[in-house]
């Protein structure tokens, strides 16, 4: 799957299917029952305004994939730290925004969402690393390579979205609901409602699989920073989110990343399997990052 495809399934993760209902539910809420007031409270602010650039709330066709806006509106929570950035900028300076760091903001209402959410990251955090785990074992890394993924991750600068997807309109000028892309670090696990005939993943011979979801499980897919690790061996593939049924699609996908600082190069055990031709440079994540966020909204 990962060779071939770079999406799974994955079931028996240990999160109660009543937690996943309830973090769906509470997206849906919010994005259906809040005011324009309330979700203008928490917008995603840009540097000049004051913000981040990158927490808060993006209303549909905010985001842009490959200049193209997308259908959907969205909260974005990441990773709260706070610390001296590495080029001596303390808290309070703007070069804050080099490192990403703030707090999240997180809507009034539903009151509980915020306190279900916080509990629900600790949890992912959890399956995140086991999956890591597993991918390591998998590919046989050995000596100083050995838990890479899971070393890598330790303090791992976690993503989390709320998306809504209204249905496309027939004849709209917005053709997807989310453009095709590659995800940025390391696994997704995305968590969505039963909305059929939505997520597609691009095949090799460039057509589109639908990947319907199943009840209680998380659909997982590879990021290009485990491509870069296994030199290739493993794929971050394209995928897109094409919601053109009836209802509100909602979706909450958590990205389990590598940390801020993660140094990440192919290992030495997938080079010697693809070749040992590098096809990857190193880079650090955090800096990757900040270059992907800054074009999916300038």
């Amino acid at each position: 799957a990962c060779k071939d495809h770079g999406f799974f399934y994955l079931v028996d993760h240990g999160i109660p299917t009543t937690t996943l209902d309830l973090v769906l539910d509470l997206a849906r809420t919010f994005f259906i029952n809040g005011t324009p007031e309330q979700k203008e409270k928490i917008k995603r602010k840009t540097v000049d305004e004051g913000g981040d650039g990158a927490r808060g709330y993006q209303k549909i066709g905010e985001n842009v994939t490959k200049g193209a806006k997308d259908w959907h509106e969205a909260v974005d929570f990441y990773r709260e730290w706070d610390r001296k950035s590495t080029n001596g900028h303390i808290k309070g300076s703007i070069k804050q925004t080099d490192t990403l760091q703030g707090p999240n903001l997180w809507p009034e209402q539903p009151e509980e969402l915020k306190s279900v959410y916080e509990k629900y990251v600790e949890s992912m955090k959890e399956v995140g690393t086991k999956v890591v785990r597993a991918m390591g074992e998998t590919l046989g890394l050995e000596g100083s390579e050995k838990d890479m993924f899971v070393r890598a991750t330790r303090e791992s600068f976690w993503v989390m979205r709320m998306i809504g997807y209204p249905p496309l309109q027939s004849g709209a000028e917005e053709g997807v609901s989310c453009g095709e892309h590659t995800d940025y670090g390391c696994v997704t696990l995305l968590l969505a409602d039963s909305t059929p005939n939505a997520l597609q993943v691009q095949l090799k011979d460039g057509s589109w699989l639908t990947a319907n979801p199943i009840p209680g499980a998380f659909v997982i897919n590879i990021g290009d920073m485990i491509e870069r690790w296994t030199n290739g061996e493993w794929k971050s593939t394209n995928h897109r989110v094409v919601h053109q049924g009836s209802g509100f699609r909602v979706s909450v996908p958590f990205f389990f990343e590598p940390d801020f600082d993660a140094i990440v190069k192919p290992l030495e055990a997938c080079l010697t399997r693809t070749g040992g031709v590098r096809k990857f440079e190193k880079v650090k994540y955090g800096e990757h990052l900040l270059g992907k966020i800054r074009g999916n909204f300038y």
